[in-house]
């Protein structure tokens, strides 16, 4: 699903994308790539994606139309919506949501406290990722939380990551899981109040990626700081 949805980004894009200086030589933009090959294999993907739910309960089954809804209206939502990283967040905390059904066959508090955490981490570190296309967004009339915050991209990014830490911390109480946890949270809190302070300060397209690829190490902090909690 992750590798359906940047197809259908791209198909979505590719009238934007010739536009914006780091994506002027994606495939379907730079005609490497055929539209109709771009949609076949879109057609492969979702087809290998819906396989896997015979191996699942019902209630993910129940779960997937979401998924592929939001997969497909997350591309249009720069076009109306100033903050698009926050269906972003939805479609990608979806999964959670479909993984938690799928191990526990059942919805629980701590299921919607991760989704919740989700979306703000997707605000977080997409709002950073669309720094580095801001000026070129604004030129042909793309929104995008970082165009949105403008100035105040480090108060933005700032109060996400508050509500972030927050639903992480509560999922921890309610799950009971160790302190191990807690403090993998106060590392994460530290790493990225560090991101925040850059960015009170004009960062280049180059710093923008280099921050936001450091969202990788946040997510695995965060991995270990579950295992070694339920232990």
């Amino acid at each position: 699903m992750r590798s359906a949805g940047v197809i259908m980004n791209d198909l979505a894009d590719r009238s934007f994308d010739g536009q914006v200086e780091r994506t002027r030589h994606r495939p379907l933009v730079s005609g490497q790539l055929r539209q109709k090959d771009a949609v076949v294999f879109l057609a492969i993907v979702l087809a290998s994606a819906a396989g896997l739910l015979y191996f699942l309960n019902p209630l993910t089954w129940a779960l997937s139309p979401v998924a592929l809804i939001l997969a497909g209206l997350y591309p249009f939502c720069k076009r109306f919506l100033h903050i698009p990283q926050l269906i972003l967040g939805v479609a990608f905390g979806w999964g959670g949501v479909m993984a938690w059904a799928a191990v526990r066959n059942q919805l629980e508090m701590e299921t919607w406290l991760l989704f919740a955490a989700t979306i703000c981490w997707a605000i977080v570190y997409d709002t950073i990722y669309a720094i580095q296309d801001r000026e070129d967004d604004i030129k042909i009339g793309v929104k995008s939380s970082a165009i949105l915050f403008g100035s105040y991209t480090w108060l933005g990014v700032g109060l996400a990551t508050f509500f972030m830490l927050l639903f992480l911390s509560m999922a921890g109480q309610v799950g009971q899981l160790g302190t191990e946890y807690f403090w993998g949270l106060g590392l994460v809190a530290i790493l990225i109040g560090y991101q925040v302070i850059l960015l009170r300060s004009e960062v280049t397209t180059s710093q923008a990626f280099a921050l936001f690829k450091q969202h990788c190490w946040i997510g695995v902090i965060v991995l270990i700081g579950i295992f070694l909690g339920t232990l």
